[in-house]
């Protein structure tokens, strides 16, 4: 059972796992592991993505809606428009169905997601989950970067494959270049990530460092994870953006936006640090108000 903290009701409620089973089996079942050795490969993720880009897919979409709560209120192309469970999982919202608050010293969740929050960044010591940690520059490759981010703070995006899988800027500011990582796809679910030690070294990811106009440099790092055929970015790099500019989609299944901020930049609203504390994560929307500049 995963447990995540509502904001809205002030208490814990046991998150809805689609294919939890699966997941328990790969990752906790001895007798799952040779399956775990095929479905963490590119092929098995592509082949994945591929189906889920097919006309046969629509199929699919009705029962997911019904089942798993999805709005269609607050979808900005109707139902009836996706030729494909993909271009459905990509869907894209209206703007009053995330409204966010403007100001230049509000930080806001770039994205629907389950937040985890870690102070005080160790970049030789980066924890990934209680007693599992990995090393910053192994993450981005670039010991400039960990430097950079050295002491700073990370807040952890889960989205979950139920969730609305459109990830945006936090800030207005520049955008750089993206740089892709090739990399494994295991699941980023809290069960895999207590299996896998140094699952996001493994996994398939993407950096970005953005200049913001109100946090300084912040980077931004998209993990693929078992069935995410892609990791598509929208934005233009160089090009300046406004807060809440969309940055980008994943494609079908699970995944994760990884956002590090330098020392002394921002302060996390406190009832998110007080559940990331004990290993709770909180669950945000995009838009919605998570802390402000430190002053």
């Amino acid at each position: 059972m995963i447990q995540l903290y509502n904001r809205t009701t002030k208490k814990l409620e046991e998150e809805n796992v689609l294919g939890g089973q699966f997941l328990s089996l790969l990752y906790e079942k001895p007798y799952g592991k040779p399956l775990l050795f095929f479905v963490k490969r590119k092929f098995f993720s592509a082949f994945y993505g591929k189906l889920m880009d097919t006309r046969w897919s629509k199929k699919l979409i009705p029962s997911f809606v019904e089942n798993n709560g999805v709005k269609s209120s607050e979808l900005l192309n109707p139902l009836s428009s996706f030729q494909s469970f993909n271009e459905f999982f990509a869907r894209k919202l209206k703007k009053t169905a995330r409204p966010f608050d403007a100001a230049g010293d509000i930080l806001i969740s770039p994205a629907d997601a389950r937040l985890l929050v870690f102070e005080d960044l160790r970049k030789d010591a980066v924890l990934q989950v209680k007693g599992l940690t990995y090393e910053l520059e192994d993450l981005l490759k670039d010991k400039d970067l960990a430097d950079l981010f050295d002491g700073g703070t990370v807040l952890v995006f889960r989205l979950n494959p139920l969730d609305y899988h459109r990830f945006h800027f936090m800030d207005s500011g520049t955008p750089k270049e993206t740089t892709s990582i090739d990399g494994l796809y295991y699941s980023v679910n809290p069960v895999a990530l207590k299996s896998i030690p140094r699952l996001y070294i493994e996994n398939k990811r993407a950096l970005t460092l953005f200049e913001s106009t109100h946090f300084g440099p912040v980077l931004y790092v998209e993990v693929g994870a078992t069935n995410v055929g892609s990791i598509i970015e929208t934005y233009t790099p160089a090009v300046p953006v406004e807060k809440g500019a969309e940055k980008g989609y994943f494609k079908f299944g699970g995944s994760t936006v990884i956002l590090f901020f330098a020392k002394d930049t921002v302060t996390v609203d406190q009832d998110i640090l007080d559940h990331s504390h004990q290993g709770i994560e909180t669950r945000v929307l995009f838009g919605e108000t998570i802390g402000k500049r430190k002053i």
